[in-house]
């Protein structure tokens, strides 16, 4: 049996925020098998950690959707720090996961906050969109850039909330994912959507990794390095952000909704 934790991350309730699987193992287990579990989990995310021999407060994490494996995911990261610190007994203030992307720390402040540690990647203007973007958002964007994702650039929240894309052409564009950003409503700098079908997930309610992107974005276009985010999907949820050259601090709260066992054969 394996160990399996459901948490809603960038939450302080349950039903909120964005929803992952932890699975904490103590030794890696197949890819194939790994794909399995988060197919069947049907989350936008599971995570899967693996302690490092000799170095406690240190990780190796892999993070899977329902259809593919991923470079770099924010709030399954988020929930696996909060599995540690709230049920495995790690005692420590900060803890570092290994992945595809380099080292991601994780702190922890008294009030419980979690801080991620990412990447920056900011995003460079395209001078020719892609083609069938319009189509695929069903609206017309003021700016459209790329990094990993494509970042769609709205005048108004009220644009980026009224967005029904075409899933099936979003799919079909060369990136991850699209995000569509606005600048946000009083006490809220910006707002975001995160859209991706192409690796399984139609809308994500919180994405960490697509503010990677945002961050830098936001922190020029604002002129500020500190910045309160909101994602603005059904679910929702809030996120504190700081730009720290080229890496950025991106902070939320987490809740555990279910823990049991995966009555899966890890041999």
């Amino acid at each position: 049996m394996i160990p399996y934790f459901h948490v809603d991350a960038f939450s302080q309730t349950a039903f909120a925020g964005n929803p992952a699987g932890v699975c904490p193992l103590e030794t890696a287990l197949p890819a194939a098998l790994m794909q399995q579990i988060a197919a069947e989990n049907n989350l936008a995310e599971t995570a899967f950690i693996v302690p490092r021999p000799g170095t406690p407060a240190e990780y190796d994490i892999r993070w899977f959707t329902p259809a593919v494996e991923i470079d770099l995911c924010g709030h399954a990261t988020l929930a696996s720090a909060h599995v540690l610190f709230q049920h495995l007994g790690f005692l420590g203030d900060a803890v570092t996961f290994h992945s595809q992307s380099g080292p991601l720390r994780v702190s922890r402040a008294s009030d419980g906050r979690l801080t991620l540690d990412f990447p920056s990647r900011p995003p460079q203007e395209l001078t020719t969109h892609p083609t069938g973007l319009t189509d695929a958002l069903r609206a017309t964007p003021l700016h459209v850039l790329a990094a990993r994702d494509l970042l769609v650039v709205f005048n108004t929240e009220a644009e980026v909330r009224a967005l029904k894309p075409d899933y099936a052409r979003i799919a079909a564009l060369e990136y991850v994912g699209v995000i569509a950003t606005a600048p946000g409503p009083d006490g809220v700098d910006f707002v975001s959507r995160f859209f991706a079908p192409r690796v399984g997930v139609p809308e994500d309610p919180v994405t960490g990794s697509a503010h990677s992107t945002l961050i830098p974005y936001w922190a020029q276009k604002l002129g500020k390095t500190e910045l309160h985010a909101r994602q603005i999907s059904p679910r929702g949820g809030d996120l504190w952000c700081k730009l720290r050259g080229d890496r950025v601090d991106i902070s939320g709260y987490a809740v555990t909704y279910a823990a049991g066992d995966l009555r899966v054969d890890a041999e």
